[in-house]
């Protein structure tokens, strides 16, 4: 997959910058990977299409103030998003060390203002509501709807990035929408 084209070709409105952001954010990545294991993505094909997952939202996500990813790891998707929507204030949540330093490091690097990188799991927060919460390869959805309960009102929405069992997983669950590409299937729910 070439990562820019296929980007081009969805018609995703993205900053000026962030192609360039990308390639920094790899190479840091591949760097930091060697040492840390930050991901078990270890070529440049996965990580380009962790990276299209992550960012292929923009195309249907509203405009919004606040965003939470929960769980965070290596990027995916909250760092990616946040590169994407630079008007967008957005929490990276990410209990591991090596984890939470490289994302410091990332957001120094590459002067993302609009990142704020929070070392705790999400039970230990703080309560407050976001406009959109994301989380990707965290814990099944029924969890992630009880994680999220604190931080979300009936404005709020829910957008977690599953593989083919979403569909399980949202049996007399909230209203959604499963919105599907190739690889991922993104689950969309209101708040409440």
């Amino acid at each position: 997959m070439d990562l820019k084209s296929t980007i081009e070709q969805d018609n995703l409105t993205l900053p000026d910058n962030f192609f360039y952001n990308i390639q920094k954010y790899k190479e840091h990545l591949f760097k930091w990977n060697k040492i840390h294991n930050l991901t078990g993505a270890k070529d440049e094909q996965t990580i380009d299409s962790f990276i299209y997952d992550a960012v292929f939202p923009v195309s249907f996500l509203p405009k919004t103030d606040t965003l939470m990813d929960i769980g965070t790891g290596a990027g995916f998707p909250g760092m990616i998003l946040a590169m994407a929507l630079p008007d967008t204030e957005v929490t990276l949540v990410e209990p591991l060390k090596k984890r939470v330093s490289f994302l410091q490091f990332i957001k120094a690097d590459l002067g993302l203002n609009n990142v704020t990188v929070v070392k705790k799991r999400v039970e230990e927060m703080e309560p407050k509501i976001f406009d959109i919460i994301t989380s990707r390869a965290v814990t099944d959805t029924k969890m992630l709807l009880k994680l999220s309960e604190n931080f979300r009102d009936k404005n709020s929405q829910l957008l977690f990035y599953k593989g083919e069992k979403v569909y399980e997983e949202v049996e007399g669950s909230l209203p959604h929408k499963i919105i599907r590409t190739k690889n991922r299937h993104y689950l969309l729910m209101q708040g409440e």
